[in-house]
C-alpha cells in the first residue's frame, strides 16, 4: 500500500491567491524594472 501524501493546502493559483501572487511580483518586479532601465541608459552614456 502507498500511502498518499496529505496535502491540506492547494497550490496558490487554485485557491484563489493567484492575484496576491501577481501583486507581489509587480511590487518587486516594477521598482527592479526601472532600476535595470535606469542602469542602461546611464550606461549608454559612458559609450557616447
Amino acid at each position: 500500500m502507498n500511502p498518499q501524501p496529505n496535502n491540506s493546502t492547494p497550490p496558490a493559483t487554485e485557491s484563489g491567491m493567484g492575484g496576491s501572487v501577481v501583486l507581489a511580483w509587480l511590487v518587486v518586479g516594477l521598482p527592479l524594472a526601472w532600476g535595470v532601465s535606469q542602469t542602461f541608459i546611464k550606461a549608454l552614456a559612458l559609450f557616447k
